[in-house]
């Protein structure tokens, strides 16, 4: 497993409907590569996102970032959507899980 977390805020200004149509078609396309596993994103209250991919490994997730279509949004999230962002990707180094119904 591969793990990609991008945290983000989001310009004041941008164009919200092109944000969401964009966001919209590269969660599509990225369900569509290699490897790729799950996609979720969290809002906190005071507007920071948290989107989180996960990969089969770090080959699926490298594959992904050189999607042409995925750079070209990249960019212009970069120059019209994000004020800042972060992003964190890797193998986690440990895994503890829990499920009621399976124990």
């Amino acid at each position: 497993m591969y793990l990609v977390v991008f945290r983000n805020r989001k310009r004041a200004d941008i164009d919200a409907a092109a944000y969401a149509a964009d966001a919209q078609a590269m969660e599509q396309l990225a369900r569509q590569q290699p490897g790729f596993r799950s996609f979720k994103s969290y809002t906190a209250e005071d507007g920071e996102v948290i989107a989180l991919s996960e990969w089969a490994d770090e080959a699926a997730a490298l594959g992904w970032r050189r999607v042409a279509e995925h750079a070209e949004v990249q960019a212009k999230g970069r120059a019209e959507y994000y004020e800042s962002y972060t992003l964190y990707a890797g193998t986690p180094s440990r895994i503890h899980h829990f499920d009621r119904q399976n124990p």
